[in-house]
């Protein structure tokens, strides 16, 4: 009895040792819920809606230990809609995320593929008290410049709380142009410093403007699209406060997330985007009970481009988690639109149709 009992237990511990040396994880999310949207070209808009909270996906993650601190890393993620299935983007498998790469505890993470942004990152983890998502998401006001196609990052691991990491974009939509590598180049770069209830960070996007020519033989040059983005957090316990500044210089720099003119306005007054703007975020989250969560934020886009199409947007929010992977929200957001400037109110997954939204849906995570 004795020696089976010591040979189950050198099994079981070669078992541990075997799934640390290499391991693979399925994960995923399902969000659903009722969206009402009002104050845009369609009237008031009721549907049934998916991704509001945070889009709903499936994923895979691996690991293996390769020794002495260095690790092969690899990551696919789908996206889905829940409301009818359909994958978010026809045609593609894992148009969310897919990369594969390196990580050291010492020297940080190589990784290939596609991929979320320094940029974008800085924006969901640190400066939106909303995470981008539900009706205040920051993305219906801030540049999103979300993921990248054809993407090599660094990131560096954590000294006493500084970190940073740089990426490179050959193509970030995914379609390389044999032309010139800077057809659909996106350079990108964060550096933070994260302490205890303190979490501060800035970050930088470029984008190429370059074309091929109508004749597909050269390069049209146009420039770049640049942001810049200040965010910091800090938590006193009874709230956590958010503040954030970004800075948009250039054609293409302030792309909305409603790509379409008319989407809010049919007449041809509606702005452009604006190629040398502003955008400041206040905001904040307050712990309710033991599972409940206020979250609220008021935006302001400054236009100085000359056609002074700024926009307020105010949001407000609750989140109440029913267990550590399945929660309840609701939320509201209202933006208003000066000089026709044509944003609308969205969620993590949609733009939206109008000038104000309200959302109620279940999120569940596995």
């Amino acid at each position: 009895m004795k020696k089976t009992l010591i040979t189950l237990a050198v099994l079981a511990a070669a078992t541990g040792v075997a799934q640390a040396q290499s391991s693979v994880v399925i994960y995923g999310t399902v969000d659903a819920g009722f969206v009402s949207e009002r104050g845009g070209v369609n009237g008031t808009v009721n549907k049934v809606d998916s991704g509001i909270g945070s889009a709903s996906r499936l994923g895979f993650k691996g690991t293996e230990d390769l020794g002495n601190g260095l690790s092969a890393i690899f990551l696919l993620e789908s996206g889905f809609s829940v409301d009818n299935g359909q994958q978010d983007v026809s045609g593609t498998l894992f148009n969310r995320q897919a990369y594969v790469g390196l990580s050291s505890k010492t020297t940080g993470t190589l990784t290939l593929g596609r991929q979320y942004t320094p940029w974008y990152n800085t924006l969901s983890k640190v400066a939106d008290p909303f995470a981008v998502g539900y009706a205040g998401s920051a993305k219906n006001l801030f540049p999103a410049n979300t993921r990248t196609s054809n993407t090599v990052m660094y990131a560096s691991p954590s000294y006493n709380g500084f970190d940073a990491d740089v990426a490179y974009s050959a193509a970030a939509n995914g379609n390389e142009n044999p032309l010139s590598s800077k057809i659909g180049r996106k350079v990108g770069a964060s550096a933070g410093y994260s302490n205890g209830p303190l979490n501060a960070r800035i970050a930088f996007n470029s984008t190429s403007n370059d074309v091929a020519n109508g004749a597909g033989t050269g390069v049209v040059e146009a420039g770049s699209g640049r942001n810049w983005l200040a965010a910091a957090n800090y938590d006193f316990a009874v709230a956590k406060a958010y503040v954030a500044y970004g800075v948009n210089k250039g054609l293409n720099s302030a792309v909305r997330n409603n790509t379409n003119r008319q989407a809010y306005s049919l007449t041809n007054l509606s702005a452009v985007a604006s190629n040398d703007s502003t955008t400041a975020l206040i905001g904040a989250t307050v712990p309710v009970g033991p599972a409940g969560t206020v979250m609220a934020s008021y935006i302001h886009v400054n236009d100085k481009a000359g056609t002074n199409a700024d926009a307020n947007q105010f949001a407000l929010g609750y989140s109440y988690a029913l267990s550590k992977r399945t929660s309840t929200y609701a939320s509201y957001a209202k933006i208003s639109n000066k000089n026709n400037a044509g944003f609308t109110v969205g969620n993590y997954s949609n733009a939206g149709s109008g000038d104000q939204a309200l959302n109620v849906g279940v999120r569940h995570s596995f």
